[in-house]
């Protein structure tokens, strides 16, 4: 089985080859998505990570509030996304 994780407070400068390495420490990265804006492109400072579920609960656990390029990251168990409401 494999996690999701989520990751947060990411440089804007970070890239998917560059959290993808620092997640490795901790086991078998199997994807890598940062978000970006889709009006700009620009990044929106957060991502997802999935990985083999024994190196996704280390790396939650090490990684989260660790200092990463000078941002305290934000790490943990993504959760599944709601279906968003229309409001009309």
């Amino acid at each position: 089985m494999s996690k999701s994780i989520y990751v947060g407070n990411l440089p804007w400068s970070a890239t998917e080859d560059e959290v993808r390495e620092l997640f490795a420490e901790y086991g078998e990265v199997l994807s890598v998505k940062l978000i970006n804006d889709r009006e700009t492109g620009r990044a929106r400072g957060f991502g997802f990570v999935q990985m083999e579920d024994a190196g996704a609960d280390e790396a939650i656990k090490n990684l989260n509030e660790k200092d990463f390029n000078g941002r305290s990251l934000r790490v943990n168990e993504a959760k599944p996304r709601e279906a968003r409401q229309n409001h009309f």
